[in-house]
């Protein structure tokens, strides 16, 4: 190809819902000239959308590590300097165009998508990158929202007919982003996941996608308390490709941000792009990954260290809420939770100043994860004082209520257990089909849906400030077991008639079993 073709600058590729909750596309200049206006990121996948953030967020490192707010050169000194100059952004409530128009105009000829020598996030010829083996697909592949294989249809998918074969411009740049990030491993060629799903991802939303931008702004090294070394992203780095290359870990964010883990050159005929060309890109091991700030860990006993953990997405986020906020000896918090505990306690961000913590992963199919088996998100809404390191008493009160849910949720297991045994179902240690383990299981999860949405209007009405953590725990308990008490009646009202005195089975009996469930619950509230 020998025609520069549509440069991400002024061609709008990028989804955003605006104010009137219309989702629109916009360039890379629109969205950081209106970042005030669009409320967030709206791709067509939430996981795409933590894709194309970490990709403007390499863009504000770039150009606020090297130029003050009128564009003069002003390199950071210090981790003063730096929070300074992340307040006066902040203080200014959008960004200043000049600033980011003119880094990014001098960057133009790194942003079109189809380039002789440097297509934007590509590589320009395959072949000096020796045989590609499995690594030719077609649009369906590039999809997400389809993600399909040569073998394998997805049901149920998004989208259908003729986008199944072949994608817009458009589309094309937002899941050429999203796949260098999260593609799977087909290629079995030891090339591994894209870096982004190796993570539990969690990232911080305000009111408009400025404050969203501005919140995942790590502007400094908040790990060493020091300088990010020369933020260095990818369509600046003139190194030479090669296939499946082991590097160290990246001490600026903007190269991590913009981290190639996959090498790829999409092939189009007119204004369709048809499928594309890939190989195994970066890497690096996963124990280096400590200034990774977007994931949940997991502490390595053996190794004494810690590796990027993902989200078990058969649980809401708040279930997990003491690994993303609580740091302690063998639970390292999120980066970016440290982050805004800064901003909070630096006095920059206001006490009740609102804010969504972000969630997405993947899971991979099999020991091979060379297929996606299931993409999560999720969000919880909250005050931004709850996060600080001052907020200890509030943040283990939090978690004593997600223990107590915990507890409560055993007793309607045990509950619903015992009144289908009353009702002849089999008490047997495997899951079988109908069996009363699988029934307690059921009602199970459907306590836990119930109390989803309270325990989220909760958690977003508590006012450290203000409010006493003791009786904020009693709210919720009180609330809690009137939830799981409802449900037992429930419970009953559906069983059989003839179990509730014992009818159907000898020794047991649906009323015994509502007598226990009901002092079980009242032993748990007053503890």
């Amino acid at each position: 190809m020998s025609d520069k073709e549509f440069n991400l600058l002024d061609e709008r590729w990028i989804r955003v819902i605006d104010r009137n909750c219309k989702v629109v596309e916009v360039s890379l200049m629109e969205v950081f000239r209106d970042a005030h206006l669009y409320q967030d990121l709206c791709g067509e996948l939430s996981t795409q959308d933590f894709a194309v953030m970490r990709l403007l967020l390499a863009i504000l490192h770039t150009v606020f590590a090297r130029y003050d707010l009128n564009g003069n050169i002003s390199r950071l000194h210090d981790p003063d300097d730096a929070l300074d100059r992340w307040e006066e952004l902040w203080t200014r409530k959008k960004f200043p165009e000049e600033v980011i128009v003119a880094y990014l105009e001098s960057q133009r000829e790194n942003f079109y998508l189809f380039h002789p020598e440097r297509p934007f996030f590509q590589v320009a010829s395959m072949k000096k990158l020796g045989k590609i083996k499995n690594g030719e697909f077609d649009a369906r592949k590039l999809n997400g929202a389809v993600s399909k294989s040569a073998h394998k249809e997805r049901l149920f998918a998004m989208v259908s007919g003729s986008e199944n074969y072949c994608l817009s411009r458009e589309q094309s740049a937002r899941w050429l982003i999203y796949l260098n990030a999260f593609d799977d491993n087909a290629l079995k060629a030891g090339a591994g996941i894209g870096w982004l799903g190796e993570l539990g991802l969690v990232a911080v939303a305000g009111n408009n996608l400025f404050e969203t931008l501005m919140l995942n702004f790590i502007v400094y090294n908040i790990y060493d308390n020091e300088i990010w070394n020369n933020e260095t992203p990818i369509w600046e780095n003139r190194k030479e490709t090669l296939d499946k290359r082991q590097i160290i870990f990246p001490d600026n964010l903007a190269e991590l941000y913009t981290l190639q883990s996959r090498r790829i050159l999409l092939k189009h005929a007119d204004d369709h792009i048809l499928g594309y060309k890939i190989l195994g890109g970066d890497y690096f091991e996963r124990e280096s990954a400590i200034f990774e700030p977007m994931t949940l860990w997991k502490y390595i006993d053996k190794n004494d260290s810690y590796v990027p953990k993902t989200h078990d997405l058969t649980k809401f986020f708040w279930q997990d809420f003491s690994s993303v906020i609580i740091g302690s000896e063998h639970n390292k918090c999120p980066g970016i939770i440290s982050w805004l505990s800064i901003l909070n306690e630096t006095n920059i961000i206001d006490k009740k100043y609102s804010i969504s913590l972000k969630i997405a992963g993947i899971k991979y199919s099999g020991t091979q994860r060379s297929s996606v088996e299931n993409i999560g998100a999720d969000s919880i809404q909250m005050h931004a004082a709850l996060i600080s390191s001052m907020s200890h008493a509030w943040q283990n009160m939090i978690i004593n209520c997600v223990d107590f849910c915990d507890n409560v949720s055993k007793k309607v297991w045990n509950f619903a257990r015992d009144v289908n045994v009353a009702e002849g179902g089999d008490f047997v240690q495997k899951e079988e089909k109908c069996s009363a383990k699988v029934y307690a299981n059921k009602y199970k999860s459907e306590f836990y849906n119930r109390i989803d949405a309270p325990f989220r209007k909760w958690l977003c009405t508590i006012e450290p400030e203000t409010d006493d953590t003791d009786q904020k725990e009693r709210e919720w308990r009180n609330e809690c077991i009137m939830i799981a008490s409802d449900l037992g009646k429930e419970i009953v009202k559906q069983s059989d008639p003839m179990a509730i005195l014992g009818g159907v089975r000898e020794g047991c009996c649906v009323a015994k079993a509502m007598n226990q469930f009901k002092y079980e619950l009242h032993l748990l509230k007053d503890a």
